[in-house]
């Protein structure tokens, strides 16, 4: 009794587990647990009426009336005795099935949790040593500005890198916070400090391969986090840069709604090709390479499904919204604060105050 008492009570710390993997777990062998009780219940309803058709057939003039020969059996049932054992038979063989069914869904995606959790523990480690080297780097670069005199182009590039190397630490504490299962609903951008981050940030890797890149403005409050939003714009432009061929342009504009914002990278390459348009998003997918624009650097075909997640998590989208030879065009939607709701504390007032 002691130990059925204690399991119960296990179970029920479990439904409150503050790790928001495994609560959706549960969740999912719950829900499958609910939908077999459903089929279930479906197919004793459907038994249910066999029998009372049966029953009601049997009960018929014609059927009293038959006449019966010596090797027939007669069993007299009461109708409604019968209805109820009908019932409750078919109630706890649904019962049962839902039981059944929850315990075998937990034990099936019990794999898959525990390999989510490996997942989230190694980025976890891996963002946490990352930390300390790149705190020490961005100390290191700090010292070097002080040795370099205002307006010398070294100490420009000394600027620059220390500004790379905070949104390097601010991916990091992304990570950090997301393996963590931490998020701020809250959390606000701007796009147009995104749109200058990361084109800056882009600006020498489309000089390398001889693409233009323009950047139309967008002044308008993103709901989510600086550093995300920075990421997607960073991985969708470095995707157009890198499947452009020489010579070529990439565009970034947005057009912006009441409820969203839509941005759109578009490059003038061959097209996505080798791979249906739809999959690029999968983790680990690639596209064909071509002989105008050859890959020219390894591409571990991650940047885009993490894209893809973080505009999910934060009520959006992303999808490709047209490719072909003359190009291809990534349509990134994300949801904006309206007008009069914009937190007085901004991220580029908060830049200005560290």
């Amino acid at each position: 009794m002691n130990r059925w008492v204690s399991a119960s009570v296990a179970a029920f710390n479990g439904l409150r587990d503050p790790d928001p993997d495994r609560r959706a777990y549960r969740r999912s062998a719950v829900r499958i647990g609910l939908r077999v009780a459903i089929v279930s219940a479906a197919l004793v309803f459907s038994v249910i009426v066999l029998v009372v058709a049966y029953l009601v057939w049997q009960l018929t003039p014609v059927q009293q009336q038959e006449p019966h020969g010596p090797e027939d059996i007669h069993v007299y049932l009461d109708t409604v005795d019968l209805l109820i054992a009908v019932l409750a038979v078919g109630g706890f063989a649904v019962l049962m099935a839902g039981a059944a069914t929850w315990v075998i869904a937990r034990r099936a995606v019990r794999p898959l949790a525990e390999a989510y959790r490996l997942q989230r523990t190694f980025v976890a480690d891996a963002s946490h040593e990352l930390r300390t080297p790149l705190t020490v780097l961005s100390a290191r670069v700090q010292e070097l500005q002080t040795m370099l005199p205002l307006g010398s182009d070294e100490r420009v590039v000394a600027d620059e890198l220390r500004t790379d190397t905070k949104a390097l630490v601010d991916v990091v504490d992304d990570l950090l916070a997301t393996a963590a299962g931490r998020s701020d609903e809250h959390a606000v951008a701007s796009l147009e400090d995104a749109l200058n981050g990361a084109a800056s940030d882009m600006r020498i890797l489309a000089e390398e391969h001889t693409v233009r890149l323009v950047v139309h403005p967008g002044r308008v409050l993103v709901r989510v986090a600086p550093t995300q939003l920075r990421r997607c714009l960073v991985a969708l432009i470095d995707n157009a840069i890198g499947h452009s061929n020489p010579g070529g342009t990439v565009w970034v504009v947005n057009e912006i709604t009441r409820d969203d914002v839509v941005i759109r990278v578009r490059d003038e390459g061959d097209g996505i090709l080798g791979i249906s348009p739809r999959r690029v998003f999968d983790r680990f997918a690639h596209g064909a390479p071509t002989e105008s624009a050859p890959r020219t650097r390894t591409s571990n075909g991650i940047g885009l499904a993490l894209v893809r997640e973080i505009a999910v998590r934060a009520g959006g989208d992303v999808r490709v919204e047209h490719t072909g030879h003359t190009g291809t065009v990534f349509a990134l939607t994300l949801p904006v604060v309206p007008y009069g709701q914009a937190p007085a504390r901004t991220e580029r007032s908060s830049r200005r105050r560290t």
